[in-house]
C-alpha cells in the first residue's frame, strides 16, 4: 500500500520546497495538497455598515480561486510522473485542520515548510509547524 502524504501549502516558497522535498525524496507516495482558509468574520471583514454578506461571498470566491491556482501550479511541477494529487481546501486554524485531516484521511506522514517570524511574531501568533509537530501523531517533516 503506498504512502499518503498531506503537504499543507499556502503562496509561500517554504511550502512549495515542501512539495518539492516530497516530490525528490518519497517518489511514489499518494499526495494530498491541502490549503486551510481563514474564515470571514465580522472581525476580519468588516465594513463601515456591517457585514457585507454578498462581498464577502465574491471574496470568498476569489480566494479559493486563487488557492486553485496555487493548486494548478504544484500539479504542474508533478507532470511527468502523470499521478493523480488530490487537492483540499478547507477554512478555520491551520494547524487544527491539518492534524484533523490527518487524523480522518489515514495520512501517513505530513510535509510542511515553515516560514521564518521574528521572535515576537512567533510568540504573538503562534507557529502553525510547531502546533503540528507538538500534536501529530504522524511523522512531520519541516522544510524551510
Amino acid at each position: 500500500m503506498e504512502a499518503h502524504i498531506l503537504v499543507p501549502v499556502d503562496a509561500s516558497s517554504s511550502s512549495e520546497n515542501a512539495f518539492d522535498y516530497v516530490l525528490a525524496e518519497m517518489p511514489e507516495p499518494k499526495i494530498t495538497l491541502l490549503h486551510v482558509l481563514n474564515p470571514l468574520t465580522l472581525f476580519n471583514y468588516p465594513t463601515a455598515e456591517g457585514f457585507d454578506f454578498e462581498r464577502a461571498k465574491g471574496t470568498e470566491r476569489e480566494r479559493r480561486e486563487a488557492v486553485q491556482e496555487i493548486f494548478e501550479r504544484y500539479r504542474d511541477k508533478d507532470e511527468a510522473r502523470d499521478r493523480e494529487i488530490e487537492a483540499v481546501i478547507q477554512a478555520g486554524h491551520p494547524a487544527e485542520k491539518i492534524l484533523e485531516y490527518a487524523e480522518t484521511e489515514d495520512v501517513d506522514h505530513i510535509a510542511m515548510g515553515s516560514r521564518d517570524r521574528s521572535k515576537l511574531e512567533e510568540a504573538v501568533l503562534g507557529s502553525v509547524a510547531r502546533g503540528v509537530v507538538k500534536r501529530s501523531t504522524v511523522p512531520v517533516t519541516i522544510v524551510p
